[in-house]
């Protein structure tokens, strides 16, 4: 996987990229992460990128030429055929913009996003973005809940993670992924390690058996259980 991003700070990134499990993905050559300074394309002198709102109002907006610049640089075609056909553009990849505004983002969203070879991520800022990239160059609009943050730096890194982990191969475990919470609308049942008992505190006996189908019913009963009690409406699409 591919996967560019557009921001004004991309500083921001050098942590989240270059620790833990995004960097063995990069190291093992799983994922690709490009960094891109969005002021890199403006034509003002100044490298400005953003502009008041027709109409009046408060803030600044993102212009649309940084933005079509960049896209079309990293696609490798050119301005004009960006605003001719959308489907071509989804053709070649995913173009992303986080915005409140976006759809909440949830495992089946980054399920779907996983699929694809190349994602483009727009790290929003501001009072918003200029309609026309929306319009025409934005394939998937995400918002990862009803806040309203800075800046759209800190949704992409949520994305990124989230996305590169499905990956296959890039988690130790085959399997990582299809135990974790939201794998089938469940939470994840609890866990325990070493000691036994602390204290007094006892781990739960079918999980010292050594029989894999107890432990494995008594997991799948405490995901349910869990997902009742936190988040019901989780199971409303599930018959448990």
């Amino acid at each position: 996987m591919k996967i560019d991003i557009l921001t004004l700070f991309p500083s921001m990134f050098d942590g989240i990229i270059n620790e833990t499990i995004l960097k063995r993905a990069r190291k093992s050559g799983k994922v690709k992460i490009s960094v891109h300074n969005l002021r890199d394309w403006s034509k003002d002198k100044h490298n400005k990128v953003d502009d008041r709102p027709y109409g009046g109002g408060p803030g600044m907006v993102l212009q649309s030429q940084p933005v079509f610049n960049a896209i079309a640089e990293i696609l490798g075609c050119s301005v004009a055929s960006l605003t001719k056909n959308k489907n071509k553009i989804k053709k070649k990849a995913r173009i992303v913009f986080l915005t409140p505004q976006g759809k909440k983002l949830e495992q089946k969203v980054v399920k779907r996003l996983e699929k694809h070879k190349h994602l483009i991520l727009i790290c929003g800022h501001y009072e918003g973005i200029d309609e026309r990239v929306r319009k025409h160059l934005v394939t998937d609009e995400v918002s990862i809940g009803d806040y309203v943050l800075t800046c759209g730096e800190i949704p992409a890194m949520v994305l990124i993670d989230a996305v590169v982990r499905l990956i296959p191969g890039v988690l130790g475990h085959k399997d990582s992924n299809k135990l974790e919470s939201f794998s089938e609308n469940l939470l994840e049942y609890p866990h325990y390690t070493r000691p036994a008992d602390f204290c007094g505190l006892k781990v739960p006996k079918e999980l010292l058996s050594g029989n894999h189908k107890k432990i494995e019913k008594w997991r799948r009963a405490q995901s349910i259980k869990r997902t009742k009690q936190r988040r019901p409406e989780l199971l409303m699409s599930k018959n448990y």
